[in-house]
């Protein structure tokens, strides 16, 4: 069997063979398979897709490249239980999520990814954090998982090796907005880490990779369909990315509003009641980037068996907000990790900030009807937030805070958001993308929902 004559298959629209596929993918792993041969692959699946058995055989194939955990005997304090977001711009909920259902019975042990094209990544957020560890070995995941109650790190030498080469690869070819990959990816590495149960938040808009509900309903019903086939119960949540979710965008910035989330404090820029025009939730907390929270933290919570509502589930949710005992499971997972045990007292020693701060302004005064939020997770990568090669490194420091959400009144006292940059140069750049991201106008439009629909298996 050849690599090209795989890719031919493909590019011709024929529906691959399991033998092919498998072949393929230990060739991914192993590195027979270049990574031009890769890219080509990829961008096969992208123009002719694949057929639901297709997706199953890549998504067990990747799975099955490397080590799958086994949790029986582990004596976890709860059911493994994760969470994944199709990505998005300002998406941090994975932060807040995490330390709230260990708070309420249950074990996460997450492994997350990198950020892909314009969205951000949840293991570039923790990168971000002053000595903490995103690859572990698995000893060391396992324990901090079992003391914990939960781990956000990113895929071991040994977890899924082959969708991390291929990640990484679609990551700098444009071959990420493509359900059979977005799938088989997303799922490769949540069954390799051996779940009890899995809660999707499947975004759609223009900060997502799904551009229309449409997409986003066939993305989710993919996945949803293949992980309840392989024995993990998952259920999705259809989420409105038409704008930043929270205030902040950007990897140490959305470190930070996460911590000022979990224990209900003020944003440290001052950004956590948001502007005029931007309810704040409970505590303060931004009410958008709250009800995605709670809600996709309950609906776990319930797929795993441990409350029979979400209605039940929710208020423990709540509480463990309340109580400080979600902050309390953070700080341990953080210092447990080899982060600092007191970054919940102290962020700004253990987070970095540039020192360029820029206020942009509007052009003029007005609410704030449309919102690119693409473009503005675009400008992050541009100001050196994001990727543009698969072996870049990142500033965790660049980013935007107290950005102004759809329906806020905007003018000369208050703007638009606030750049943090490296320089001058870089912060009026990205200033301009941000104006050109954001449509003002004369009346604030009708407010539309955050969640639209929940598809089960």
């Amino acid at each position: 069997m050849l690599p090209q004559e795989v890719i031919r298959a493909k590019r011709d629209g024929r529906a691959l063979t399991d033998a092919e596929i498998a072949y393929f993918v230990t060739g991914i792993t192993d590195g027979s398979i270049t990574e031009g041969q890769a890219a080509a692959f990829a961008m096969a699946i992208f123009f002719r897709g694949m057929t639901r058995p297709e997706v199953i055989a890549l998504t067990r194939g990747m799975r099955d490249s490397g080590t799958v955990l086994d949790w029986s005997g582990a004596d976890l304090p709860g059911p493994p239980l994760d969470k994944h977001s199709t990505g998005g711009v300002g998406d941090k909920v994975s932060l807040m999520l995490a330390p709230i259902v260990a708070a309420c019975g249950g074990a996460v042990p997450m492994i997350s990814g990198r950020g892909l094209g314009h969205s951000g990544g949840t293991l570039d957020k923790m990168d971000a954090i002053a000595g903490y560890t995103t690859a572990p070995d698995n000893a060391t995941f396992r324990r901090v998982v079992r003391e914990v109650g939960c781990a956000i790190i990113g895929q071991t030498a040994d977890l899924a090796p082959a969708d991390r080469r291929l990640y990484a690869i679609r990551d700098v070819t444009a071959t990420v907005e493509s359900i059979p990959l977005i799938t088989s990816s997303i799922l490769s590495k949540k069954l390799a880490a051996g779940l009890r149960g899995l809660v999707m938040d499947v975004k759609f808009g223009t900060g997502a990779f799904m551009g229309t509900a449409e997409d986003g309903r066939a993305l989710a019903e993919s996945i949803v369909a293949v992980a309840s086939g392989a024995g993990c119960q998952t259920t999705a949540l259809l989420t409105d990315m038409n704008q930043v979710l929270g205030t902040t965008a950007g990897n140490a910035v959305e470190v930070r509003e996460a911590i000022a989330y979990l224990a209900g404090e003020e944003v440290p820029d001052g950004s956590a009641g948001g502007p005029v025009g931007h309810a704040p939730g409970p505590g303060g907390r931004e009410a958008r980037q709250h009800e995605v929270t709670m809600a996709l933290s309950a609906e776990l919570l319930v797929t795993g068996g441990l409350f029979a509502t979400v209605a039940d589930a929710r208020i423990a949710c709540e509480r463990a907000l309340a109580s400080g005992a979600a902050a309390e499971r953070f700080a341990r997972m953080v210092a447990a990790l080899g982060g600092p045990a007191d970054l919940l007292e102290r962020p700004d020693a253990y987070l970095p900030l540039p020192e360029v701060t820029l206020a942009v302004h509007p052009s003029r005064a007005g609410f704030v009807v449309a919102e690119d939020a693409r473009a503005i997770g675009v400008a992050i990568v541009g100001m050196g937030g994001g990727r543009v090669r698969a072996d870049q490194p990142i500033d965790h420091a660049v980013g935007f805070t107290q950005v102004a959400p759809v329906g806020a009144a905007v003018g000369p006292d208050r703007p638009l958001c606030l750049v943090h940059a490296r320089t001058p140069g870089q912060a009026e750049a990205a200033a301009a993308e941000v104006r050109a991201a954001i449509t003002i106008g004369d009346e604030p439009p009708d407010a539309t929902p955050v969640i639209l629909e929940r598809i089960a298996g």
